[in-house]
């Protein structure tokens, strides 16, 4: 995966900061002032947001269990493919497993 070069950051501190000497890009007076329909008029007219729709009704917020360290022996070939999908290979590799467990556990509550 390419690293973006566009990307700035910046602490929070240095934003309040940025803000402070009205270096801040952002209108909030204007945001503040729009209503809910204005919103949602500027959030349809947007690209980046075309065919989104999000139900927040059914959100849940779920703090990550913490992993267990595992020593494993796998075949030479399995280890190459994921290690030449890039970065982040071994979460992948959890995905696959957790994967396989939420089907084992689907199949035997039949």
């Amino acid at each position: 995966m390419a690293k973006k070069e566009h990307i700035e950051r910046h602490t929070a501190d240095a934003l309040r900061a940025r803000q402070a000497r009205g270096e801040s890009q952002s209108d909030w007076a204007r945001a503040a002032a729009m209503t809910e329909d204005k919103i949602e008029a500027a959030i349809a007219e947007d690209a980046d947001e075309a065919g989104m729709v999000i139900d927040w009704a059914q959100a849940s917020v779920e703090t990550p269990r913490p992993k267990a360290v595992l020593n494993m022996r796998v075949d030479r070939e399995v280890m190459d493919f994921f290690r030449s999908q890039g970065r982040g290979y071994q979460t992948r590799i959890n995905a696959v497993l957790r994967s396989y467990v939420e089907q084992m556990r689907h199949q035997t509550k039949r």
